[in-house]
């Protein structure tokens, strides 16, 4: 083949390149497809809030509820924070008092918070101190704090109303 002199030289592809179509390019493709896929599933994920499983709750016979009136939930206050996902959380701080005569293993709350007509627009409850190592004994009193994710923008901005709806003495020596 003769070229005239003053056209530009074109290389002509080899066979080798011929027969690895980007290598690189198909590598990077992959990496990314691969970390976006991550992000989202790890960030962003389903925007439907998951099925929430059955909670087990404590006993709430007769014997619970008529002591549960020996019990105060005292000093309650709430705040609420941004966190790393960038997801408003709602926290309530509160006292629990035992001014009965026997020792509790855990005590179960459910908190209600309600809009401005008022309806309940968030209930929820929480088993609390059930994993510590010492029960809750007469006279004494423990700081808890339940956090939530998911409150409603429904939500009256008012102290929800917070209720004994379980308890777990402990066994009897």
């Amino acid at each position: 083949m003769v070229m005239p002199e003053n056209a530009p030289f074109e290389p002509q592809p080899s066979s080798r390149d011929r027969e690895r179509p980007f290598p690189k390019v198909i590598f990077t493709a992959a990496v990314v497809i691969a970390a976006s896929l991550g992000f989202y599933f790890l960030f962003a994920g389903p925007k439907s809030r998951p099925v929430v499983r059955s909670q087990a709750h404590l006993p709430f016979g007769a014997a619970e509820q008529a002591y549960a009136h020996k019990l105060q939930i005292e000093n309650v206050a709430l705040s609420r924070a941004e966190n790393f996902a960038h997801q408003e959380i709602t926290s309530l701080s509160a006292e629990l008092l035992n001014n009965g005569d026997r020792s509790l293993k855990a005590v179960e709350i459910t908190v209600e918070f309600s809009d401005e007509l008022p309806q309940v627009v968030l209930r929820e409850s929480r088993i609390l101190f059930g994993g510590a190592p010492t029960p809750l004994p007469p006279g004494a009193r423990r700081q808890l704090e339940v956090s939530f994710e998911h409150v409603p923008s429904s939500w009256n901005m008012q102290q929800p109303g917070v209720v004994i709806s379980g308890i777990e003495f402990t066994p009897i020596k």
